[in-house]
Formats: C-alpha cells, structure tokens, sequence
C-alpha cells in the first residue's frame, strides 16, 4: 500500500483500468466486498491481488504482560510504566505500524480520519506522548519482530497476517497473545499488483496475462500462504480448503479463533489515499520519528 501511493503520488504507474479492462473481465466483480473498496485507491493504476482485514492489535509476552491494554488511554499507561518495553517501527517501512497510525483517529475519536493535515490533532498528540517512552523505532517491521521474539521488548503493533507468520517461522514464540481495542475500526490492507511506466508493449502484455492469472481461484488459494497476508485471498469463493495442506496446517495451529468474531463484528475502513498517505508518513518523520533517535 505505501509503495502504490507513493508511486501514485509521483505517477510511475502504467493505466491498467480501463485501458486493459479486457484482460480483466473479472474484475472488480469477483473481488471481495472489502477487497473492491480497497481496489478503488489503485486510482486505476494497479489491482489487488491479496487483501487482509489488518488491525491495529496489539501483541505481548503474556508472561511480561497480565492485563493488556484494550484502549490508547490504557496503552499510553502501560508504556509510561513500562519505558522502552513497547516497540513499533516506522511507519512508512511497517504495514503494522502503519495500520496503527491509520487506526489511532478512529480510536481517539478524531475530527476527520482521513486527514492527518488538519483532521488528527488527538493522534499527533498522542504519538509524541507515546514517544517519551518508546526507546526508538527501527526501521522495518522485521527488525521490531526480532527484538519483540526474543524479549527485548514486551508488546508491540500488529495485524493479523504479522500476528500468525512470525510465530509460524519461529521468530515470535507461538504462546504470544493479540489484544484487540475497544470499539477499533479495522484498517483493512492489501497488496496491489503495478506496472511501472515505459516498459514494452510486448512486455506489458505478458506482466498483464500474469496479472489475470494470478487473480484466478487456484492461484489465489496460494496466497493463504504460511499466514503471512491473513487470510490473503482478494476474490470470493477462495476457502481454506482450497489451500496446500502446508498452508491449512499452519492456519490451523498458529490462526486465532478470536478473529472472526473481531472481524465480522466490528467496522472496516480502508486506508488514507496515496496523497494524504505520504502526507501522514511525512508528518510522523517530522514530528514523531525525529524525536526519537538511536
């Protein structure tokens, strides 16, 4: 999602709807509902290929953390008590920590969270608070995810694809729990397939068959993959049991029973538009990242 904005807001993309519609009769009616709203802040210039219903969640060692919190108010508590034991990287390199960026207005209570310029005075405020206890923010979600394994930290951000892949491969202990906040909206994500302008017309039209090939139903049951994009699939009626076995075993042992209830019982929103995308991460380097330093 960063990377379709920020090539948005430049223009390095290639057209794909209309100008390719052909290729693409599927789309965007046999995308999932939330998949199809999310396919609209492609502007035109990509198409979803995975999607997740993300977060913001919280992940903790139960053993450092008894009673998680369920709200900012609790977390910003949590973390003034326990400095340097919470983590989350930058924003503009961390889909969980983007998505909790993202989900932070809708839990304040925000005057518009779809405008971090003018629209986030609860937000801003609360990052740079939360700040005075956050050692640092490195630099990827990988690197938060080590530290947070191994016990260098005690809770971080998550969603739910960087809840069960971690565990699965060993980095995050499998006994680690989510919390879910009150009353969260849901900041659903995806992966988006793009062309970068200037490529051949016969390159173009073999990346574009790869596109539609990829949208088919058997390909997209690969994307239940080892939980990394959770669930993953962007079109309907892609179960889990059209899934390689691996992929169901994993989802069996490292999935959470408390997401579907989450899930389906809370609203869902779609992440800012590319401008106002690129508008947050700048203002979050500037005024948040930048006072934290290692």
């Amino acid at each position: 999602m960063d990377i379709l904005s920020a090539g948005i807001d430049q223009g390095l993309w290639t057209a794909i709807l209309p100008d390719h519609a052909a290729k693409f009769p599927q789309v965007p009616g046999n995308y999932l509902p939330q998949a199809q709203e999310m396919q609209k802040l492609a502007k035109n210039q990509a198409l979803a290929v995975v999607f997740m219903p993300a977060g913001p969640l919280l992940e903790y060692n139960p053993e450092k953390v008894t009673n998680p919190p369920t709200s900012p108010a609790e977390l910003l508590a949590w973390c003034k008590a326990h400095p340097k034991r919470f983590i989350y990287a930058r924003p503009a390199n961390s889909g969980p920590a983007r998505t909790f960026l993202m989900g932070l207005p809708y839990l304040l209570g925000d005057k518009d969270p779809k405008d971090p310029s003018t629209g986030w005075d609860k937000t801003w405020a609360f990052l740079k608070e939360l700040g005075t206890c956050v050692e640092y923010y490195p630099g990827g979600t990988g690197a938060t995810m080590k530290e947070f394994g191994e016990g260098s930290r005690d809770m971080t951000v998550t969603v739910t694809g960087w809840d069960l892949n971690p565990r699965a491969l060993g980095t995050v202990p499998k006994a680690y729990k989510v919390a879910a906040f009150k009353n969260m909206t849901w900041v659903n994500d995806t992966q988006f397939l793009m062309v970068p302008k200037g490529i051949s017309a016969e390159k173009l039209n073999v990346v574009l068959e790869l596109m539609g090939f990829l949208l088919e139903p058997a390909q997209q049951a690969l994307t239940y993959d080892k939980g990394y994009f959770y669930p993953g699939p962007a079109v309907k009626d892609v179960p889990l049991s059209m899934a390689p076995a691996a992929s169901q075993a994993v989802i069996k042992e490292f999935g959470r029973p408390e997401y579907d209830d989450w899930i389906a019982n809370n609203p869902h929103t779609q992440p800012l538009e590319a401008k106002m995308l690129v508008e947050a991460f700048k203002r979050w380097d500037e005024e948040v990242g930048a006072k934290v330093q290692k």
